[in-house]
C-alpha cells in the first residue's frame, strides 16, 4: 500500500524581521511494489496471485458460493456475499462469521465462502496462502481445492490444504478425498503447533503437487507426503483443481458453538499465491 505524505510549511513572521521560508523537506524516494518475480521461489515460478491490495474482493479471481443447506456436513452458517460477511480491509482479505438473527430458523450464524471456480484452476504447483485464523468450539475455517472438471464430489476429488476446527485449538489437519477414501474415510494427518499459534499471527500453509506426490508445509516446514501409493484406491489428482477459502459453523465433525464460543470470529488472509514449475 502506498503511503503518502503531505508536509505543510508555514513561514513564520518574528517582530519586523521576516524569516526565510524553509527549504521543503524531500520527498522520499518512492519504493516500486516488488513485481510478481519478487516472490518466485527456489524451483517455482509464480503464476497467479491476489494480494488483496484493492478497495474490493476482485471478482475476476473470485466467485461466491451463497446459501445455507448444510453443504453436506449439517453446518449452520449461511454463506453471503454481504460486506458483514467477506471485505478487503487494508490489504487484507476478512471472512467474518457473525451471529445473524435475521436468518431462517436453523441458520442462526451467516460466513462466507469465495473460490476461484470458473475463473481460474491450475494442474499441479504450489499452492500457498498466509493467514490468522479464527478459534472457539463450533468454529471451522479451511483452505481447498476442489476438482474442476465437474463429476462431483467425491469423485472429483478433493484436497484440503488446510482445516482445523475450534475444538481442538492447536491442529491443523490435510487431507485428500477421493472415491474409495472420502469423508470420514479420508486420508490425512494432523499436526500439532505449540498453543496460540493459529489465532495469535499469520503463518503459511501450502502444499507442493505434483504428478503422484502432494507435499503438506506448515511455514515451509514439510508435515505430511502422499503419493498413489499411500491411498486405498485410485489416485485422481492428475487434472484441474480450484481453490476455496471459507468459514463454516457447526457440522459434524467440528461439533457445535457452546457457550464458550465467541462472536464474531475471523479468517485473515494476508494472500493467496499459486506457483509451477517452470517449463
Amino acid at each position: 500500500m502506498d503511503k503518502k505524505l503531505l508536509f505543510l510549511c508555514i513561514p513564520f513572521i518574528l517582530g519586523a524581521c521576516a524569516a526565510s521560508t524553509p527549504e521543503p523537506t524531500p520527498l522520499p524516494t518512492p519504493v516500486p511494489s516488488p513485481t510478481p518475480a519478487a516472490w518466485d521461489r527456489e524451483g517455482w515460478k509464480i503464476v497467479w496471485h491476489d494480494e488483496f491490495d484493492g478497495p474490493e474482493l476482485d471478482r475476476t479471481n473470485w466467485n461466491f458460493d451463497i446459501g445455507g443447506n448444510g453443504w453436506g456436513n449439517a453446518e449452520w452458517q449461511a454463506y453471503t456475499d454481504q460486506p458483514e460477511n467477506i471485505r478487503v480491509k487494508e490489504g487484507m482479505l476478512v471472512i467474518e462469521a457473525r451471529e445473524d438473527p435475521t436468518l431462517p430458523a436453523g441458520r442462526p450464524y451467516s460466513s462466507a465462502r469465495i473460490k476461484t471456480q470458473g475463473l481460474h484452476a491450475w494442474q499441479y504447483g504450489r499452492i500457498e496462502a498466509r493467514m490468522k485464523l479464527p478459534y472457539g468450539q463450533g468454529i471451522w475455517p479451511a483452505f481447498w481445492m476442489l476438482g474442476a472438471n465437474n463429476r462431483g464430489w467425491p469423485a472429483s476429488g478433493e484436497i484440503d490444504i488446510l482445516e482445523h476446527i475450534g475444538r481442538e485449538p492447536d491442529k491443523i489437519y490435510a487431507t485428500v478425498h477421493a472415491p474409495g477414501y472420502s469423508g470420514g474415510e479420508g486420508v490425512g494427518t494432523n499436526l500439532a503447533v505449540p498453543a496460540g499459534t493459529l489465532y495469535d499471527d499469520f503463518h503459511v500453509y501450502a502444499i507442493e503437487w505434483e504428478e503422484n506426490e502432494i507435499r503438506w508445509y506448515f511455514d515451509d516446514q514439510e508435515y505430511f507426503k502422499l503419493t498413489p501409493a499411500d491411498v486405498p484406491a485410485e489416485w485422481i489428482f492428475d487434472h484441474e483443481f480450484f481453490i476455496i477459502l471459507n468459514v463454516a459453523v457447526g457440522g459434524r465433525w467440528p461439533g457445535y458453538p457452546d457457550s464458550t464460543t465467541v462472536f464474531p470470529q475471523f479468517l485473515t488472509v494476508d494472500y493467496v499465491r499459486v506457483y509451477q514449475r517452470p517449463h
